[in-house]
């Protein structure tokens, strides 16, 4: 039986994937030295965050988080199918590559708001002048003041970089998944996310 292709991801979603992972890129590898433009690309990833969690709710069939969203027993299930060589193939993303997806997404919004917070410390940014503290600036006096203004900004830059690094982790297993998946069902997954479509019949 001939194999016919079938759109799966939309246009949004491709956008959305691929825009995000050069912009990863760039915010991850431009850091201290290029603070404006990181601050610039982490504005436009935070655009793309709300447009997918958007997207999850109002897209086309495999684009909304009701397609892969699955409970903690269907996703060990498709893990353990794919461990064991035989995973049941979908259309849209497998139990444990939607797991990953929000997983990413969560990740993600941490990432954006540790990196928000850090740059309104700094007195920059939409939330500058905005009481951004989780630590005691209850003192008297401007030497104090100005210390914890120091400690508030170490703060959410440890919080911001450690989430960009485990935003790391999370993209390595991602791919490895990606990966994996292809060899085992005999598919690109990656041409698919670039073209939409995939073989089905």
């Amino acid at each position: 039986m001939e194999k016919q292709q079938v759109v799966v991801w939309d246009l949004g979603v491709r956008i959305f994937h691929w825009s995000l992972v050069v912009l990863f890129i760039f915010s991850y590898l431009s850091g201290d030295e290029f603070e404006e433009l990181h601050a610039y690309s982490g504005y436009i990833i935070i655009s793309l965050l709300v447009f997918r969690l958007v997207w999850g709710f109002v897209g086309s069939q495999h684009a909304r988080f009701a397609d892969f969203v699955r409970g903690p027993r269907t996703v060990i299930d498709d893990l353990k199918s794919i461990k064991d060589g035989h995973p049941r193939r979908y259309l849209g993303h497998n139990p444990a590559g939607g797991a990953m997806i929000v997983m990413l997404l969560v990740g993600l919004s941490l990432l954006t708001f540790s990196g928000l917070m850090a740059y309104a410390a700094e007195g920059h940014g939409p939330l500058a002048g905005t009481d951004v503290s989780l630590i005691s600036t209850a003192h008297a006096d401007d030497d104090h003041d100005e210390g914890d203004e120091k400690e508030e900004d170490e703060f959410w830059e440890e919080i911001h970089e450690f989430m960009g690094n485990f935003m790391l982790l999370l993209i390595f297993l991602h791919i490895a998944g990606v990966v994996v998946s292809s060899r085992l069902q005999g598919e690109n997954l990656v041409k698919a996310m670039m073209s939409g479509k995939k073989e089905v019949g």
